[in-house]
């Protein structure tokens, strides 16, 4: 329970300061958004990939396992969706609750502290294989106006491409200028904060009042998401390390990023909003038994 007191609460102290800064004054959520996608997120994604060293069968063995329990994660939040006859901008947001975990901001610490270095280098793979599957497929998800318009809205984000150079330094062992890479590091350093401080200005204006559709959309991402990620794993022939990884990734409450999205991009906010806080709180004790029973 200490290592995700330590993982969580720097989180909910960051949230905290924009509840108040968001009750004290009147700021525009679409403009703190905007800067997180078009300027922070793309310099955070760049620096964590060309900064990383991988071991291929382990890094391949983890985005396989991701991306496989993303399909399952997204069928199984359109069926319910549709079964449930939720309005669209719901099942929009139902779909990114479901998908978007916080590997990053509680994922990376929460592992670094529970299974050490091995652990965390294994944790960044999985994070840096959403960061590209949020560039790629969320513009077409969530925009929901089909694959054209959905690439098109890809192809303008900085994130994209943010990506593509830094698996071409990554790949060609190229070096950054100094220079560059300090102001890379300024920028990707306050990438979740940001993403924070806009999760608790949303909240100063929410009601938090929990109904079915939270408790379902956590009980997805805490429970069901974990479940398959080792159902899938054990199918890959993950073992140690990277089937723990892999489980307590997808294990996480839903990424704060998740509302700078569906800010941007189309989606029911204020369900998000309630959706990321309850998560994150219920992750107290959902984390520390899906821990426990990888490493047992």
């Amino acid at each position: 329970m200490g290592v995700l007191i330590s993982a969580v609460l720097p989180v909910t102290l960051v949230a905290l300061s924009g509840v108040w800064v968001g009750r004290t004054f009147p700021l525009d959520i679409k403009t703190l958004a905007r800067l997180n996608i078009y300027v922070l997120l793309p310099a955070l994604v760049l620096t964590g990939l060309y900064d990383n060293t991988l071991a291929l069968g382990s890094a391949l063995g983890i985005v396989a396992g991701f991306l496989l329990n993303s399909v399952v994660l997204y069928l199984l939040a359109i069926a319910l969706g549709k079964g449930l006859k939720l309005p669209v901008d719901t099942r929009k947001s139902l779909v990114a609750t479901t998908l978007l975990a916080n590997s990053g901001n509680i994922g990376l610490p929460f592992i670094l502290f529970a299974l050490g270095e091995a652990g965390l280098e294994r944790a960044i793979v999985y994070l840096v294989a959403s960061s590209i599957s949020i560039a790629i497929a969320g513009p077409i998800i969530l925009k929901g106006e089909g694959i054209r318009p959905g690439v098109k809205v890809t192809l303008n984000l900085p994130v994209f491409w943010a990506t593509l150079m830094g698996l071409a330094l990554q790949a060609f062992a190229w070096s950054v200028p100094l220079a560059i890479d300090r102001a890379l590091a300024l920028l990707s350093d306050a990438a979740i904060p940001v993403a924070l401080l806009t999760l608790g200005i949303q909240l100063a204006r929410t009601q938090l009042v929990f109904g079915r559709y939270e408790l379902l959309s956590a009980g997805l991402r805490l429970l069901v998401s974990p479940l398959s990620a080792y159902g899938i794993g054990r199918l890959l022939g993950l073992a140690g390390l990277d089937l723990a990884v892999l489980v307590m990734q997808a294990a996480m409450p839903v990424a704060v990023n998740t509302l700078i999205w569906v800010t941007e991009l189309g989606g029911d906010t204020v369900r998000v909003a309630k959706t990321i806080v309850l998560s994150t709180v219920l992750s107290f004790a959902s984390l520390p038994l899906v821990l426990w029973l990888v490493t047992r």
